[in-house]
């Protein structure tokens, strides 16, 4: 079959890969200059590796990542960096039971609860008995209100704003049943992965058309005998017509979050010792500080220190309409509370935003979920909306691939 897909994200490069070792013609479609999607990555001359738009890393149990790096023979390597929770001016471990039961603004007791309502969803594979209950709500109920008021209510509300009482305990639960202590990245970074990717698709006869705007899917429905779309369902819906209304309703009823990043190169680490740390003072403008140099050597980017400063905002939020130099002075205050000895300018600084980065998992949302199948004769769609009852991923991207393929 002669197959069109657009998006050159994984889900995209992926799905042409396997389809095109069962001898399927595929001619993939990008509007960007570069493969990668929202693992996209760029790198700069005294760099030997590259570096992600956006800050990214695989669990040891994102088995379908894992699997499609070792048939390209994509090195990966394997370290436990630290997570941390900025509380009250002060840093603290928190990525272990170890580090739960010595947290120190919670009594035994309180630990105890807290570890014990983790591990109750750690080792429960059950999660459709959670769809219809809102994870704060269960949270207060659980480990007490004491300990989501100081560290899940804040992060709650860094992310989701006005959804954060409509959460999932579902998207939740698979935040915590996912997540390893040991990390994996790919040797090179993302973009040395998906370019050995894009050879290997390439090498099998596919075709990638980067900077290949497809703004009207009636323009390949003549040539093609499949389509599959793997862009966000608010651009899906934006190129595709004659689409009955009530499965534009239902897919319309997903609420979307923009990812916006600040990167900073130092010449100095900005953490000490922590990779990732969260944010539960609501007063600060970002949700997230993320160190990749001290997961990754730091030589690899010319002796020079990464620090992602992330953040989820609504699509119409002011930040996204900042520049760089705008953004910066507005976290500036908060990043010197953090580390006292931080000072502009830094080596470099980058801003990149990426729209309908996280769908909004509220109570419900398993009944807006959108199928591969479309109303659309030969039209497929696969995309992040579809993980459920997992979040977002590269792994899952994989896996949406690789049932696609299946399907057709």
């Amino acid at each position: 079959m002669r197959i069109a897909i657009i998006g050159a994200g994984f889900t995209g490069l992926s799905t042409a890969y396997r389809l095109l070792q069962k001898s399927h013609q595929v001619i993939i479609f990008e509007k960007e200059p570069d493969v990668g999607g929202l693992a996209a990555g760029f790198t700069k001359n005294n760099w030997d590796w590259t570096l992600e738009k956006s800050y990214h890393h695989i669990f040891t149990n994102d088995f379908s990542i894992l699997k499609l790096a070792k048939d390209i023979h994509q090195p990966i390597i394997i370290l436990k960096p630290r997570t941390d929770v900025f509380i009250d001016g002060q840093t603290f471990q928190f990525d272990n039971p170890s580090s739960i039961l010595k947290f120190p603004y919670l009594t035994f007791l309180e630990r105890a609860r807290f570890g014990l309502a983790l591990a109750y969803l750690k080792f429960n594979s059950n999660y459709k008995q959670f769809e219809n209950t809102r994870a704060l709500s269960w949270l207060r109920h659980t480990i007490g209100k004491k300990a989501t008021s100081l560290i899940w209510e804040p992060l709650f509300a860094g992310k989701f704003e006005k959804f954060k009482e409509d959460i999932s305990l579902t998207w939740f639960w698979a935040r915590i049943k996912k997540r390893t202590s040991s990390l994996a990245y790919p040797i090179g970074g993302f973009k040395a992965f998906t370019d050995k990717l894009s050879n290997e698709i390439k090498k099998l006869g596919g075709e990638i058309l980067l900077k290949t705007e497809i703004t009207d899917l009636d323009s390949l429905q003549k040539s093609f005998d499949k389509i599959i779309v793997t862009l966000p369902t608010p651009m899906f819906l934006k190129i595709t017509g004659n689409l009955p209304k009530d499965y534009v309703k239902k897919l319309s009823s997903i609420h979307h979050l923009s990812a916006l990043t600040l990167i900073l190169v130092l010449k100095e680490p900005f953490l000490k010792n922590t990779y990732w740390l969260n944010i539960t003072d609501k007063s600060y403008p970002f949700l997230a500080l993320v160190e990749h140099t001290n997961f990754m050597d730091p030589n690899h980017y010319g002796g020079t220190h990464i620090l992602y400063i992330g953040n989820y905002l609504p699509p119409n939020h002011p930040y996204l309409k900042m520049s760089t130099e705008e953004l910066l002075k507005i976290y500036a205050p908060y990043l010197k509370k953090i580390n006292p000895n931080y000072s502009l300018p830094p080596v470099a600084c980058y801003l990149f935003s990426q729209p309908f980065a996280q769908p909004v998992v509220t109570v419900g949302y398993q009944k807006f979920i959108p199928t591969f199948e479309t109303p659309l004769k030969n039209v497929f769609l696969a995309n992040m909306d579809m993980v459920y009852p997992w979040d977002r991923g590269i792994n899952y991207a994989v896996e949406m691939g690789k049932n696609v393929v299946k399907l057709i």
